[in-house]
């Protein structure tokens, strides 16, 4: 593991189930651009028209296919590795400085580690993750535009869905705090009147936002930190997700850590590999 000079013309492409990533080093400054994995020939068209001169190593799922199709010579880097690598970049460029954090990565499903210096340990993950989003979103509503799917669930409510610790002791005073979900889609008067397709989105975004938190948190008290970092395409302009996430992980007893360009970790790391 190491760095790249910041002199050179450096590409990292993170080629993963859902998207295709890429970040290319000019001279130490960022350019960032993402293709969905569909569109794999569209993106290598890219590369051979835009990275002409450039060091290129690829990572994800997927970079094996990717480089078979890249006319241009190329390095495979582990995907793990080079996503702790992005991250510790990022959160210099933030100016935090953290030995120690569970990092918990929202793709298409998810994968939690425990990032220790240099070093990191896979912990958990969840087929639950972005992947399940765009997947139950489509089967209960029809809808598949990321971007369709994650406004309309900002206008939903998730208690028209959702059975919460307040349904259940209606009419005294709960153990616990009255929002949380007691079981998710367990509302008992769904069947009465139909959920709104807002609400029902609404409802798988909450529901992955809490299974990935309750592992993150779990994973964190075993590692003995305070601090979990989200990264992910999961997140891009995901009020919703975000909001249930940091949420959940404060109730939980830790501090959720969002970066900006998060979702590029993987390939700013393979971009600065050497």
């Amino acid at each position: 593991m190491g760095d790249h000079s910041l002199t050179l013309f450096n590409a990292g492409i993170d080629a993963g189930g859902t998207l295709i990533k890429f970040a290319v080093n000019r001279n130490g400054t960022y350019e960032f651009r993402k293709f969905p994995a569909s569109q794999m020939d569209k993106a290598v068209s890219w590369v051979n028209a835009r990275l002409d001169g450039a060091d290129i190593n690829l990572t994800g799922g997927r970079s094996a296919n990717f480089g078979s199709l890249l006319g241009k010579p190329h390095r495979l880097v582990p995907e793990f590795d080079a996503t702790c690598q992005g991250i510790r970049y990022l959160l210099s460029e933030e100016g935090i400085s953290e030995d120690s954090f569970i990092l918990c990565n929202v793709g298409t499903g998810t994968s939690i580690h425990h990032v220790k210096k240099d070093q990191y340990t896979r912990v958990g993950g969840t087929g639950v993750g972005g992947g399940t989003i765009m997947g139950l979103s489509y089967l209960l509503t029809g809808m598949q535009h990321y971007e369709e799917i994650v406004e309309s669930a900002k206008r939903g409510k998730r208690d028209n869905v959702d059975l919460t610790v307040g349904h259940i002791y209606e009419g005294s005073v709960p153990p616990i705090a009255a929002e949380l979900t007691a079981s998710n889609f367990g509302h008992p008067n769904l069947g009465n009147s139909p959920a709104k397709k807002e609400d029902l989105l609404a409802s798988v975004i909450g529901m992955v936002g809490e299974t990935v938190s309750t592992a993150s948190v779990l994973a964190a008290a075993e590692a003995r930190v305070s601090r979990v970092v989200y990264i992910g395409s999961s997140f891009v302009q995901n009020e919703v997700l975000r909001d249930v996430v940091a949420g959940y992980t404060k109730f939980r007893g830790a501090e959720a850590v969002y970066l900006p360009n998060g979702e590029f970790s993987g390939a700013i790391g393979a971009a600065r590999w050497s």
